[in-house]
C-alpha cells in the first residue's frame, strides 16, 4: 500500500512538472499589435496583460511626459485616465476604447514614445536616422532598406493611402514607419532596463510584425532579449508574427470614399481602406 501511494505521489510531481515545463515562459518584451479603433483588438489585449502582469507597459499612442502623468493618477479611473494623459488632444480613436487596456496595466509601470507630428513629417522629408540621432545606427536606421523591402514597404504605403501617395510621400512614409519601429524599440529596451521582464509593447499591428517591425530592430539592437510578437487582425493578409490573433472587424465607413489629400505628418494608414495598422 505504502509502495502504491508513494507510485501516486511520484506520478503527481511528474506530471505537475511536465504542465510546468508545458507552459511556455514569458519572453521579455511582448508586442500586441492591434487595429486601432477595434474594441475586440483592446478587450484582448487587456486580457492579455491581466495574463502576463507585465512589469512595465510602452505605449505608442503616449508621450513620456503623458505617461509619466498617467502614473500619478488614479489609476483604477478612466476619466482620470484620459485627463491625465490629455487623450482628447490626440487623434487616436477615443479613449473608451483604450481604458480596458490602461486598468490591466494599472499595476505597471507606464512608458510613452509617441513621436511628435513634427518629428514624423522631418522624418518624411529628411529620413529617420536625421531624426532619431546618434542611437539610430543601433537599430540600423544608418543604412538604407534592401530594395525588394523597400518596395514591398512602399507598396503597401500606397495600398493603406487609398492610392493616392506621390512616390516621394511612399518613400517618406516608410522612413516615418521605421522612425516610429525604432522609438518604440529604445523604449521597449528602456522598460525592460528599468524594471526587468516581461514588458508589453501596445502598437498598431504594423510596428509589431517580425520581418520588418520592432522584433527585428530589438533583435538587432540586444540579440540577447526575447520577443514574442502578436498580431490581432481583422483579415490575415500574410503578415508575419510570432502569434496572430483573428478579431470580428469593426464596422467602418470607407475613408477612400473621400477625397483626401495625403499630409505629411498622417499616421501610417489613417486614409486606408484597411483599419490602420
Amino acid at each position: 500500500m505504502v509502495g502504491a501511494v508513494r507510485g501516486l505521489i511520484a506520478a503527481l510531481f511528474l506530471a505537475l512538472a511536465q504542465s510546468a515545463l508545458a507552459q511556455p515562459t514569458p519572453a521579455d518584451i511582448v508586442i500586441l499589435g492591434e487595429v486601432h479603433d477595434n474594441l475586440e483588438t483592446h478587450l484582448a489585449q487587456a486580457r492579455r496583460i491581466e495574463e502576463l502582469r507585465p512589469a512595465a507597459v510602452v505605449f505608442e499612442m503616449l508621450s513620456p511626459d503623458a505617461a509619466d502623468r498617467a502614473m500619478r493618477a488614479d489609476r483604477t479611473d478612466p476619466a482620470a485616465l484620459a485627463a491625465a494623459t490629455r487623450w482628447h488632444e490626440t487623434r487616436w480613436p477615443p479613449f473608451d476604447l483604450y481604458a480596458p487596456v490602461f486598468l490591466a496595466a494599472r499595476e505597471a509601470a507606464l512608458f510613452g514614445m509617441a513621436v511628435t507630428s513634427g518629428e514624423a513629417r522631418k522624418a518624411v522629408f529628411l529620413g529617420a536616422s536625421a531624426v532619431f540621432g546618434a542611437q539610430g545606427a543601433r537599430f540600423g536606421l544608418d543604412r538604407p532598406l534592401p530594395r525588394e523591402e523597400q518596395a514591398a514597404r512602399e507598396a503597401l504605403k500606397l495600398q493603406t493611402h487609398c492610392g493616392a501617395l506621390p512616390p516621394v510621400l511612399r518613400r517618406g512614409f516608410v522612413e516615418a514607419q521605421r522612425l516610429r519601429d525604432a522609438a518604440l524599440a529604445q523604449a521597449a529596451l528602456s522598460a525592460l532596463a528599468a524594471h526587468g521582464p516581461p514588458v508589453v509593447v501596445i502598437t498598431g499591428h504594423g510596428h509589431a510584425r517580425k520581418d520588418w517591425g520592432v522584433p527585428r530592430l530589438i533583435a538587432r539592437a540586444a540579440p540577447h532579449v526575447t520577443v514574442h510578437s502578436v498580431g490581432y487582425v481583422e483579415t490575415e493578409d500574410g503578415a508575419p508574427f510570432d502569434e496572430t490573433v483573428l478579431v470580428p472587424a469593426t464596422p467602418r465607413a470607407d475613408p477612400c470614399a473621400r477625397s483626401v489629400r495625403p499630409r505629411a505628418d498622417a499616421a501610417p494608414g489613417k486614409l486606408s481602406r484597411r483599419p490602420p495598422p
